[in-house]
């Protein structure tokens, strides 16, 4: 009898509902941070005091916070007003085998180069084989310490979200001889 890894590791949380072919269930903390290490792309929900912004980003999770970047633009406006934000990630092999995480945390802009530099290296570490976002790339820094223009003529915010809570959910198909 043989369960492959995503079954494993979804028994690593709570099971709250199992029939014969299927379960749904809590995925524990550790397995959400999985989750958030295993993916790449996130959304980020923000709110301006009268409406949400949800808006799909690049990330790294470190397993203590999550980076991410943007020109500055609504996201970036809307977080500088209100730190307090909500980061979705989600893995979907198909529609009955799927992990959602959902953490809350507060938004943190790195301003300093030191701070800025080492979260982009993150990027290029983590993302070394993939194509990435230029607001992502790994700049030079000249002789005057500052980040030159990009091709697109902007400064990045590079910027983490301290998580401050964390849940996640998950549905599996079983294999036929674990279902009973």
């Amino acid at each position: 009898m043989s369960s492959g890894p995503d079954l494993l590791e979804v028994l690593k949380g709570e099971i709250i509902f199992k029939c014969a072919d299927f379960m749904l269930g809590i995925l524990s903390k550790e397995a959400g941070k999985d989750v958030l290490r295993a993916n790449i792309i996130g959304r980020i929900g923000c709110n301006d005091g009268t409406r949400t912004y949800i808006v799909p980003v690049q990330y790294v999770f470190d397993g203590k916070d999550i980076y991410s970047h943007g020109a500055e633009r609504m996201k970036i406006h809307i977080m500088r007003k209100n730190p307090a934000v909500c980061f979705e990630a989600d893995e979907i092999h198909h529609l009955n085998n799927w992990k959602s995480v959902i953490a809350w945390g507060k938004y943190e802009e790195l301003k300093s180069e030191y701070a800025r530099y080492n979260a982009i290296s993150l990027f290029t570490k983590h993302f070394l084989q993939l194509k990435i976002s230029k607001t992502a790339m790994l700049p030079q820094i000249g002789i005057d310490n500052e980040f030159p223009f990009s091709a697109a003529h902007i400064r990045p915010v590079i910027f983490r979200i301290i998580i401050e809570d964390l849940t996640g959910r998950f549905e599996n198909t079983l294999p036929a001889n674990l279902g009973n």
